[in-house]
């Protein structure tokens, strides 16, 4: 089941039985094993104070059967580097570690299992996160849209466009654009992916507080009528969205795109940007979790993983879930 160093998105998908995995939630991972991360960097905080840590996370994701890691880059950003005293080579530094310590898992994990006879895994792909405007701001505004009147769309790509240059210098496989909340910041990675001609696969992922539209109240007919103008961008979803909403969401967008379609909704958990916590309300388990990866398969979906409050656990009752019935 093995494939090799020059898979591509579609390859992958194909070697996976027709829909792959993406791993889960890196930062509840992180918690998991200790860290603190209740900070505006998240979980890059560990980019900088413990490496180990977030290799050891890699491979507990890889372990569970995931074929993509999502790098723990964010909210990772020069920006928010700086306003830490660190320096601009520093901060660069710290992006390209999030992939370098990503690859390093994937490869030394793959090392170990190719030769195994029978082994069900899939060499993963490496997807460097780039998280929202609304993620570097820390204030919950990913999940509202609502930047402002001062951030237009040249404000948003050039917000984006070092970090993006970095990522792929730094051998990403492709770019994994998340929590976008609103039709200018599509735009803006659309356009920014043509500007610096990036030659990597990415995705744009939303979020959705309703189930219905983007978080900005603009209609997803709106947002993806932007994107599936690009060639490069290869695949469109949903994430950090509440799980009840996906399967909708999934014959939504099928109805509206061509596109390769990913999900990978949180627990159903409410995160209070402005408190910094998450709410009490309910939530899928692990076995909910791998009953409906099922369902969003059959509805249309090709890549399904967890983001916030999903686990190793998590990720490997979807392997198995999507591996018995495929």
């Amino acid at each position: 089941m093995g494939i090799g160093k020059t898979t591509s998105l579609e390859e992958l998908i194909e070697n996976a039985g027709g829909c792959a995995v993406v791993d889960g939630g890196f930062a509840t991972q992180l918690e998991k094993h200790g860290a603190d991360i209740n900070d505006p960097l998240w979980s890059a905080l560990c980019l900088i104070k413990d490496h180990l840590l977030i290799k050891l996370v890699h491979e507990e994701f890889l372990e569970a059967g995931a074929d993509v890691l999502v790098t723990s880059s964010y909210q990772a950003t020069l920006p928010g580097f700086l306003s830490r005293g660190m320096s601009l080579e520093e901060g660069e530094l710290i992006l390209k570690r999030s992939v370098k310590l990503a690859v390093e898992a994937r490869d030394s994990f793959w090392d170990a299992v190719k030769t195994t006879p029978d082994h069900k895994y899939n060499r993963a792909l490496v997807a460097a996160s780039i998280g929202s405007y609304g993620a570097y701001l820390a204030d919950g505004s990913e999940y509202s849209g609502c930047y402002g009147p001062d951030v237009g769309l040249d404000k948003l790509k050039d917000f984006h466009r070092r970090r993006l240059q970095i990522l792929v210098e730094a051998g990403a496989d492709l770019l994994a654009f998340e929590t976008i909340p609103n039709k200018l910041e599509a735009q803006a990675c659309v356009e920014l992916l043509e500007e610096e001609n990036i030659q990597i696969p990415s995705w744009i992922c939303f979020s959705s507080v309703d189930g219905k539209n983007a978080p900005s109240g603009e209609s997803f007919n709106e947002c993806l009528d932007v994107i599936n103008k690009s060639d490069k961008v290869k695949a469109v979803g949903i994430n950090c969205a509440p799980p009840h909403f996906v399967e909708t969401l999934i014959c939504k967008f099928k109805e509206l795109t061509d596109k390769t379609i990913v999900v990978y909704p949180n627990s159903g958990e409410i995160w209070d940007g402005k408190a910094k916590k998450w709410l009490p309300s309910k939530c899928f388990d692990d076995d909910n979790f791998g009953y409906f990866a099922t369902r969003w398969r059959d509805s249309g979906a090709k890549l399904i993983g967890g983001c916030c409050r999903t686990t190793p656990s998590t990720i490997q009752a979807i392997s198995k879930a999507l591996k018995k019935s495929s």
